[in-house]
C-alpha cells in the first residue's frame, strides 16, 4: 500500500539545512507548518486555528537548489509522502510525522520568483530540477539552437495558425 500523498501551502518555520551523507549525497531538512485561518463571526477578525508542523527532507540536486532559493518565512507550495520518522534515544522510543518533499515551489501569492535552470542541469548534469533562485549566484544562461520536432505545426514559418 503507498504512503499518503500530502499537497498543501504551508511556510517555513526555519532555513533549510545542507547536509551530506556519509557517500557524498546531498539532504536538505526543511520545518514548515501548515494553519488554518477562520473568520471569527463575532469580531469579524480572522484568527489562527489549527497548526501541523512537519519536516521536511529532499536529496541531491533538488536539496541544492532549495537551500539556495527559499528561507525561512517563506509561503511554499510542496508535495510530498507522509512518513513516520522513529528513533531511540536513552531507552525511549520517540515518533513523528516526516514528508519525503517530491515537489516544493515558492507560492507567488505574495511574491515574485524568477525561474531559472541550475548550473548542474545546464551542463548535462543529472537531476533537472529547476529552482526559483538568485540569477546572480547561477552560471548564466546559453542559448542553444534546437530543431522543432519535424511533426511540430508551428514550425512552418507562417504566422497562420495549422487549424
Amino acid at each position: 500500500m503507498p504512503l499518503p500523498t500530502m499537497t498543501g501551502v504551508g511556510r517555513l518555520t526555519a532555513d533549510p539545512e545542507l547536509r551530506f551523507t556519509a557517500n557524498g549525497k546531498a539532504v536538505a531538512d526543511i520545518s514548515l507548518a501548515f494553519n488554518s485561518r477562520r473568520l471569527n463571526q463575532q469580531t469579524q477578525q480572522w484568527e489562527d486555528a489549527d497548526v501541523f508542523y512537519v519536516r521536511g527532507s529532499l536529496w541531491e540536486r533538488h536539496a541544492e537548489n532549495v537551500v539556495e532559493t527559499l528561507a525561512k518565512g517563506m509561503e511554499v507550495l510542496v508535495t510530498g509522502e507522509l512518513r513516520t520518522e522513529s528513533w531511540e534515544k536513552d531507552g525511549v522510543k520517540s515518533s513523528r510525522p516526516a514528508l519525503l518533499i517530491r515537489s516544493i515551489a515558492p507560492s507567488l501569492a505574495f511574491s515574485v520568483a524568477k525561474v531559472t535552470k541550475d548550473a548542474q542541469s545546464q551542463s548535462g548534469g543529472q537531476g533537472g530540477g529547476q529552482g526559483a533562485g538568485r540569477a546572480q549566484q547561477r552560471a548564466p544562461q546559453t542559448s542553444r539552437p534546437q530543431q522543432p520536432p519535424q511533426d511540430d505545426p508551428w514550425a512552418t514559418g507562417t504566422t497562420e495558425p495549422p487549424f
